[in-house]
């Protein structure tokens, strides 16, 4: 159907949705795969894709070129096996012994840095009479996951021996490849050039997240790992813009009502912004509960009938509120964007990090379970995710 009004037709308990524009995110993969040369792609799906919905948009990236789908732990990876994916699945954080049994049963290749790890998996592969697959981690400069040069090749050599095992791949993760100066991500890719020297055997190497793919293309290897970039958000601002990616999401709410108040009549707790004039205020039902942070108070704007208004007053828990005195015939029901375009005006996630002292990653992670995904391609709705309905629509199964 159609998405002309989406929340007055009574599918959704909040005035409050995210758009998931699925032509943009096929996009930007096909364009980040392009740029990826003959490398495999891992399409980075962590932390609910960004807050996209990672089963919402795990078809799409398939479909558009991506090989597999990456994950930080278990659950996410089970997540999409018991929605239908059937792709290789690479989880790239720490998991736990414990959790050996489940990451062979769903079939999904770990990150392995201990030895406890690789016997535990190796028992349970045994067990089920499988083959697993293992990546492992270098730490080269992040000092955050993964082992030190020294520790990386004996623990290597160790899991090779271990017949139910396959050691396919070997990564490092990069500290300041969004930065400018590039000497320290040239520094970390030499350590990691010369550790994987010592393991020919391992077929496949990766070091490329979005800034690297965009910047250092000849960095790719056998496989590149884009994120953000999917998304339609370059890393910062240091980056090439070589590649024209497309933001995928929108966010939306709509005006539940509207308050005249009088000059000098304050607006939401603390009565911390008060009228200098007449003035109409609008409810918003959208919230610090629902990803709005809080700092925005006062600060921040939507768009509302293709025009930038001021947030007033605190943002609650579940609602802000909106001075649109200076909107002509604004009505209870107009559209209200708080991310995404609206006519000539834009409000973006990178504008809302700046203003929060952060980065659009969390702005767009930041986005709770709770507001509905909808998901459009070629301007229709064709699946919604919401915490009544965790599928938002059959997805394909496996890559290619």
């Amino acid at each position: 159907m159609a998405l002309d009004s989406p929340q007055t037709n009574g599918l959704w308990g909040r005035p409050l949705w995210a758009e998931i524009d699925l032509d943009a995110l096929a996009y930007n993969v096909a364009s980040l795969k392009g740029q990826a040369g003959p490398a495999a792609m891992a399409a980075v799906v962590k932390a609910n894709a960004y807050g996209h919905g990672a089963l919402g948009v795990a078809g799409t990236v398939l479909e558009a070129g991506a090989d597999r789908l990456a994950v930080i732990c278990v659950d996410e990876g089970e997540q999409l096996r018991r929605g239908g994916i059937t792709a290789p699945i690479l989880i790239m954080g720490h998991s736990l012994v414990s959790d050996a049994g489940r990451i062979v049963e769903m079939e999904l290749t770990p990150t392995v840095n201990s030895l406890e790890m690789g016997q535990a998996l190796a028992r349970e592969a045994e067990a089920a009479g499988v083959r697993q697959t293992v990546h492992l981690k270098v730490d080269t400069g992040l000092n955050r996951y993964g082992l030190s040069p020294q520790e990386i090749v004996p623990l290597a050599e160790a899991l090779r021996e271990m017949t139910a095992l396959e050691v396919e791949g070997v990564f490092t993760h990069f500290a300041s490849a969004d930065d400018g100066d590039k000497r320290f991500t040239l520094e970390q890719y030499t350590i990691f050039r010369t550790v994987v020297d010592k393991l020919p055997w391992i077929p496949k190497r990766h070091v490329s997240n979005t800034a690297t793919l965009l910047d250092r293309p000849e960095m790719g290897l056998d496989l590149v790992r884009p994120g953000v970039g999917m998304y339609g958000l370059y890393p910062s601002q240091y980056v090439s813009r070589s590649l024209k990616l497309r933001p995928v999401l929108s966010l939306k709410s709509r005006i539940a009502r509207l308050t005249p108040i009088a000059a000098d009549d304050s607006v939401s707790y603390g009565r911390t912004w008060r009228a200098n004039r007449p003035s109409v205020i609008a409810l918003v039902m959208c919230g610090y509960g629902d990803g709005l942070p809080r700092v925005l108070s006062n600060r921040g704007s939507v768009l509302v009938r293709g025009k930038r208004v001021p947030i007033v007053g605190r943002v609650c828990m579940d609602m802000c509120m909106a001075d649109v005195t200076d909107v002509p015939d604004v009505a209870e029901g107009d559209e209200v964007v708080l991310i995404g375009h609206q006519g000539e005006a834009v409000i973006t996630a990178d504008e809302l990090g700046e203003l929060c002292g952060t980065i659009s990653y969390e702005i767009l992670c930041g986005i709770s379970a709770r507001v509905p995904r909808l998901y459009l391609k070629s301007g229709r709705l064709i699946g919604v995710e919401t915490l009544t309905t965790p599928m938002a629509r059959k997805a394909p199964v496996s890559a290619g």
